[in-house]
């Protein structure tokens, strides 16, 4: 069995929360989402975070997916217990997180973290002090922020140090990201960056050139980083082996890519500084109920036309 490495947390927590804003340090929120399913999104997530606790940080998981969480079971852990049962007051927040490989931890269910408008306004500040005092114990926070950017996963995105698209050269998947950008994009709000899935070098050089382009000229705006991760058929082996590749074949191209874009993550300066990923999140969580999400619909089809094909 695994070293139960969430016990000094379970210690942290058990002790009086203090309030979001006497969090001693912040750590590095990241979110990591796509237009549309089946792009490789949990699966990069998953191999990211092991990649960052392999250069010897703390790394939190976050599986924010609707409905059947995927991080536990890409990892060999089953968690019957999720955050939606801390909501409702079932479990406590350290009896909900799974220790994954390399040490990370994988707090499933965090999708639900929008359920805690239905509670009363104590019961949100005792759940988001614990949550804040949580984040501190890692210096990354990484969010599988879901896809199709539903309210939730947009809020996630929103409140994000960094957001990463992730994106491959098919033509559905080229416009849904593109629809993610127009959705996030705002002059001081997260940082976007785009990760060219299963393309080869050629491929992913020129798609981030027409995302960077596109977004330039409709939407005024810049993407902070891109990258490509190759195709690479020892990635399904390590899917169906249930272990992330980087632990699986740490030399394999794809393995090498992800390796490659967290120590430029690691090197990339930080962006906010203040009030931590669950700080921010908190006001968008108590006014969830009385707000509505625009569709997206109407600007997927609109991002089809302004992006075009990549040739």
């Amino acid at each position: 069995m695994p070293v139960d490495q969430a016990r000094g947390l379970r210690a942290l927590l058990q002790q009086r929360s203090t309030p979001l804003r006497a969090a001693s340090r912040v750590s590095r929120s990241i979110s990591i989402v796509s237009g549309k399913g089946g792009v490789g999104k949990s699966v990069l997530a998953l191999n990211l975070a092991v990649s960052l606790a392999q250069f010897g940080k703390r790394v939190c998981l976050l599986d924010a997916n609707a409905g059947v969480g995927q991080i536990d079971l890409l990892c060999q852990r089953h968690g019957y217990w999720n955050f939606e049962h801390v909501v409702n007051g079932a479990r406590q927040l350290a009896d909900v997180v799974l220790t994954g490989p390399a040490g990370i931890d994988v707090l499933p269910g965090a999708h639900s973290l929008w359920e805690i408008s239905s509670c009363p306004r104590h019961v949100q500040g005792a759940l988001f002090a614990q949550l804040a005092a949580f984040e501190t114990h890692y210096d990354f926070v990484l969010i599988d922020a879901g896809c199709g950017l539903p309210r939730w996963s947009r809020g996630l995105a929103a409140s994000s140090d960094e957001a990463l698209i992730v994106t491959t050269s098919e033509p559905t998947a080229l416009a849904e990201a593109y629809a993610t950008v127009k959705a996030l994009l705002t002059p001081e709000g997260t940082a976007l960056s785009v990760v060219a899935n299963r393309a080869d070098e050629l491929q992913a050089a020129r798609l981030l050139e027409r995302l960077q382009a596109t977004t330039t000229t409709f939407l005024r705006g810049r993407l902070s980083m891109g990258c490509g991760i190759p195709d690479d058929p020892l990635m399904a082996e390590s899917v169906l082996a249930r272990t992330p590749l980087v632990e699986l074949s740490p030399s394999a191209p794809a393995a090498r890519a992800i390796r490659q874009l967290a120590e430029r993550l690691l090197h990339r300066p930080m962006f906010r500084t203040t009030s931590g990923f669950f700080g921010r999140i908190w006001p968008m969580v108590a006014r969830s109920g009385a707000e509505t999400v625009k569709s997206r619909s109407e600007n997927a089809t609109v991002a089809f036309k302004e992006i075009g094909p990549i040739h």
